[in-house]
């Protein structure tokens, strides 16, 4: 058994006790089997009903908390996962298997399918195959978007990324999608050149990873058609997407 890096995964059985250091996988497994999951990070707010001890950030975990769990798998992503804390839990001798960042919504949906059905030995759940259904579909192409992550510096979406992808998948393309970087640091200047000059026509504007409102965020983009949007629907690949696409349209339309 080898995770999304083709790294060995040295389970010594089924899974009974996962720690997902992963907000969207821990919605996944939590959902698909209920119970799985034996501790998970601060920033894991679903299902809204999962009560398990909490480890700390993704990005900055408390490893002796997640050791201290003695769970029989670790999941962790690429993007959102540091190699080092990574290693030290293998170091420990508990498994992990870490998820490739994925590019487009299939590329996702593919990982996690393959975590849940080969690495968790979980039946293909319902809401897998509904959000695959209900995200093939490519239409034109009616409108075209910056998407700031963060701010204090500002952060936009760039090339080969999921919500990009989520994006496109709704019409909407992505001004910063040809960038040399996947998430590219541009001035509010540069931004905002690009709304002036018609190069994008719109600001979609998440809630995570920074918690934009519509008292901070819109207003650094003055006369510019700006969407508020959930981050779980847009960035998250996980059982939202089973109904993510009608919402994220819904919003956007507006």
């Amino acid at each position: 058994m080898t995770d999304d890096l083709g790294e060995p995964v040295p389970l010594a059985g089924l899974p009974a006790r996962v720690v997902s250091l992963v907000p969207s996988l821990t919605d996944a497994i939590e959902t698909s089997r209920p119970g799985l999951v034996a501790g998970a990070t601060d920033y894991c707010t679903h299902p809204p009903a999962l009560d398990v001890p909490r480890v700390g950030g993704s990005k900055y975990p408390r490893v002796d908390d997640v050791l201290e769990l003695r769970p029989d798998l670790v999941v962790a992503n690429a993007e959102e996962n540091r190699p080092e804390d990574v290693q030290r839990i293998r170091a420990d001798g508990i498994p992990v298997w870490v998820t490739a960042a994925a590019a487009t919504v299939p590329e996702g949906l593919g990982s996690v399918r393959r975590l849940l059905t080969q690495g968790l030995s979980i039946p293909e759940p319902r809401w897998l195959v509904d959000a695959e259904r209900s995200w093939r579909e490519l239409p034109p192409i009616h409108a075209t978007a910056i998407v700031p992550v963060w701010r204090r510096p500002w952060v936009v979406v760039g090339r080969d990324t999921f919500a990009g992808d989520v994006l496109r998948r709704l019409g909407v393309a992505n001004a910063y999608a040809t960038d040399p970087d996947r998430y590219p640091r541009p001035s509010l200047e540069a931004l905002r050149a690009r709304l002036d000059s018609g190069e994008a026509d719109l600001v979609v504007l998440p809630d995570e990873p920074y918690a934009f409102t519509p008292d901070d965020g819109p207003e650094a983009f003055p006369g510019a058609r700006c969407a508020l949007v959930s981050g779980r629907l847009l960035t998250w690949c996980g059982p939202s997407l089973a109904h993510a696409r009608a919402e994220l349209a819904d919003t956007l339309a507006r």
